[in-house]
């Protein structure tokens, strides 16, 4: 997964026309990969049907990636870099009310926004994370072990509530990927044909709502 996450950036930004045009071929190929792969699955995804998503060439396709496999482990690694940049904000020195919500509502916009994505990565989970495996057991255990232990210093400074802070994580990312993975159900419940970004915003409030009272915080903290 590594070689890939690099592979992803090896586009030089130097402004350039050549390279500017390989940066947009690159991203209309991922986005068009993404939304392919979360319909069909991996097997039911045709490098032909992803060009066509993508209205480019199917050469283009091979021009960056070689197989269907490393387009699509290229598409996990994008998946993963967008879902890691935002816990950052949980840290020592942080207010945890204001880290939480923050982290919630980059999670929730994630979801309004790259729903594919979510369903891309769930999709792989539900047939075993085989490609993911060693991104699971050793990057994201380590990162989630490390936010654990901001949340337990918070704890035990008595600036938040005492609770299982790995089974926080699970918690928030269950709750806000919901609104990605299963957005047909909440539709049809809800009685819409599409989720609307004021639907987004109080679907937001609630879940922030709901986790931080969790974590013994409210959002005037």
């Amino acid at each position: 997964m590594g070689d890939v996450v690099r592979k992803l950036h090896l586009v030089p930004n130097d402004g350039g026309g050549a390279g500017r045009v390989r940066r947009a071929n690159l991203a209309q190929i991922l986005k068009a990969a993404e939304q392919v792969f979360a319909e069909t699955g991996f097997t039911g995804a045709t490098m032909a049907e992803i060009a066509d998503k993508a209205d480019l060439p199917k050469a283009n396709l091979h021009y960056y990636f070689g197989t269907k496999e490393e387009l699509y482990r290229a598409v996990l690694a994008n998946v993963l870099e967008m879902w890691l940049a935002p816990i950052s904000v949980i840290h020592p020195e942080a207010d945890p009310a204001k880290a939480i919500a923050d982290y919630v509502y980059s999670k929730m916009e994630a979801a309004r926004s790259r729903p594919f994505a979510s369903k891309v990565f769930a999709n792989e989970i539900l047939h075993g994370g085989a490609q993911i495996e060693g991104f699971l057991s050793h990057d994201l255990k380590s990162l989630v072990e490390e936010k654990a232990a901001v949340l337990d210093g918070w704890i035990a400074e008595g600036r938040m509530a005492p609770l299982d802070a790995k089974n926080f994580f699970f918690m928030i990312w269950a709750m806000t990927q919901h609104y990605a993975d299963f957005d047909v159900q909440i539709r049809l419940v809800l009685g819409k044909r599409q989720l609307t970004r004021r639907d987004f915003a109080n679907f937001t409030e609630e879940v922030t709502r709901a986790v931080l009272r969790t974590a013994g915080l409210s959002p005037s903290d």
